[in-house]
């Protein structure tokens, strides 16, 4: 609802903050031997990967760590008439996207990673991963859009 200095002040209501919450849950979900550097003849991963695997799970526990630190610090999220505002500074917003892409993608890996014309396989197994995705979808869209970037998403399909 307001932008200025690299800090960022949204709103989100009672059941949308319960579901970002809820979301944020999922993280991370990309597997970590998702991204394939290279391999040896044999098929096992080399050192190059293994380094790659190492960083990304250093990564995903430093932003889980200030995930956890930023939505438990006391007064983060004021109650108001219309449900909650909160405050983001510019690194928070940049860890935010980053943690709501990876529940996207790896939701969209858990449904099989089907083409952007292609509908999933729904199942009761994998109907979560769909929510997750479109909920991301639509965060990231709104975070990037308090930035005035475009979202995941061309205009008019969020």
């Amino acid at each position: 609802i307001h932008a200025e200095n690299n800090r960022f002040t949204l709103q989100v209501g009672m059941r949308e903050r319960e579901l970002l919450f809820e979301t944020l849950k999922l993280y991370p979900l990309i597997p970590v031997t998702y991204p394939r550097f290279s391999q040896t003849a044999k098929g096992e991963p080399d050192e190059n990967q293994r380094l790659l695997e190492e960083a990304l799970a250093e990564q995903r526990k430093e932003n889980r760590e200030a995930m956890l630190a930023m939505f438990n610090e006391p007064g983060r999220f004021r109650k108001t008439e219309h449900g909650f505002q909160f405050t983001l500074t510019a690194a928070d917003l940049e860890r935010l996207l980053q943690v709501f892409n990876d529940i996207r993608v790896g939701s969209w890996i858990a449904l099989g990673s089907p083409e952007e014309d292609e509908e999933p396989e729904m199942s009761e197994q994998n109907a979560g991963y769909f929510l997750a995705m479109e909920v991301c979808g639509h965060v990231e869209t709104v975070l990037l859009a308090a930035t005035g970037e475009q979202g995941p998403y061309p205009t008019g399909k969020a």
